[in-house]
Parts: C-alpha cells; structure tokens; sequence
C-alpha cells in the first residue's frame, strides 16, 4: 500500500503532459536500444555459470529467464523479487500507473523517466531499475504482470518450492485445505514446501482439479459425467450378453 501512494505521487508528473509535448517528444527521441541484444548482456555480465530451474517458453519467459540469471550472478534473487511483487501489487492498487504502463501513446522518454522516478521513490535494487528502464525504454512495460508471474515460477522452483493449484466450486474450508496439504506433502517428499493455491470454477460443478509439477489429477464431477456419457454412446453388443 505505500508503494501505491509513492505511485501516485511518483507519476503525477505525466498526467499533465500535453498532446502536443507527447507528439514532440516522440519525435525528438529515437527509438530504444534493440531490447533482445541488451537483455542477453545484462544476464552474461559475469562469467558466472547459471542454469534456470524451469525451462521457459515464449518471449515473457526469455525476459523471465534473463532477469533470473541476472538476479542469481548479482546475489539480488530476493531483493528483485521483492521488488517486483510489491510493484505488481502497486499496479493493482493504482488504476492510473497500470493503464501508465500499457498505453503505446505515451512517449519513450516519458515512460522511461517516470519508471526511473518510482523505482528511486521506492528505493527498489538497481538491477530491478535496470531491467525495469530497458523494458519501459523498448515499450515492454505492457509484459510486466505476464513478465513478473514467469519470474516467480523461477523463484519457487529456485527454493524447491511446489505450488499446486486446485480449483473447485467453492474455497476449501481451513481443515480440509489443511489435510489436503499434509497429503500433497507426502506425495511430493519432504524437502519441499507446498503451497496451495485455490481456484474457483463453478463449470466443473463438483470435485477438484489438482495440478502440479506438469500433472493434473481430475476429479470433477464435469469430467466425471463427461466419462459417463462416452460410456453410455459406446454401442452394445448384444450377441456377448
């Protein structure tokens, strides 16, 4: 929460900038660096051999994966992390900061400065501001929530962390969350914390859905009734009765 009142008052700066200034700036500032080429430096600065937990796929896991190995050579893992996560959750406090980040209009330098000044404000780590300044410089701002949730995938699985997500019709009361738990721990192996995350789905009507480590245990009473209707339209032979 004071993240987003620093937000506020951080970027208060550009909600007063003119159409013709936008219009002005954009012309007068070339466009950033080639991000792909800049991100691969900022992970390689040191000789440091570090390989990621999870193989990501698609252009919000590379960014991911680069921060990550960054974060790892400079020992900052925990201090990035935080720092992200506090600013995500700015984001979802601040409507104006959140549609700051996604609107293409907004100038380069405009975006690029006003970054800078919540990154100082909050007094996040310099690689954060880094990376955060070469994604508002190329206009990738609009990745960040997408960016952010493939980082911490890293960072769990960095820590031997599991997190399962099981979705239901309704929250799970405290007791059987509890024992569902104690049982997923089991079949995981001690040495691993668990964490559960619920999802709620009324279409699966009933049950639950487990995911976790690329498996998925269904079962919902919608797969359920699903299996059933297969087996009512297999036709019968009736010469085997």
């Amino acid at each position: 929460m004071a993240l987003a009142g620093r937000i506020r008052s951080g970027i208060s700066f550009f909600k007063n900038i003119s159409v013709s200034d936008s219009v002005s700036s954009a012309r007068s500032h070339p466009r950033g660096l080639p991000l792909i080429p800049a991100l691969r430096a900022y992970a390689t600065e040191s000789t440091q051999k570090v390989k990621v937990p999870v193989a990501l796929v698609g252009e919000n896991g590379n960014f991911a994966s680069w921060l990550y190995i960054a974060a790892v050579k400079m020992n900052s893992l925990e201090k990035i992390e935080s720092d992200l996560s506090e600013l995500v959750e700015a984001m979802k406090t601040s409507p104006i900061f959140a549609q700051f980040t996604k609107d293409p209009s907004v100038p380069r330098q405009t975006r690029l400065a006003a970054i800078r000044d919540v990154c100082d404000e909050a007094k996040f780590a310099e690689p954060t501001k880094n990376f955060l300044s070469l994604l508002a410089e190329n206009g990738k701002l609009k990745n960040l929530d997408a960016i952010v949730k493939k980082f911490m995938q890293l960072t769990t699985a960095h820590r031997g962390d599991v997190q399962v997500l099981v979705t239901t019709v309704m929250p799970l009361p405290a007791a059987e969350e509890k024992e569902l738990k104690e049982t997923l721990q089991e079949i995981i192996g001690e040495g691993k914390k668990v964490t559960v995350i619920q999802k709620i789905d009324p279409s699966i009507y009933g049950g639950l859905i487990v995911e976790f480590q690329q498996k998925v245990l269904d079962m919902s009473i919608r797969t359920r009734a699903q299996q059933m209707e297969r087996l009512l339209r297999e036709p019968v032979d009736i010469s085997s009765l």
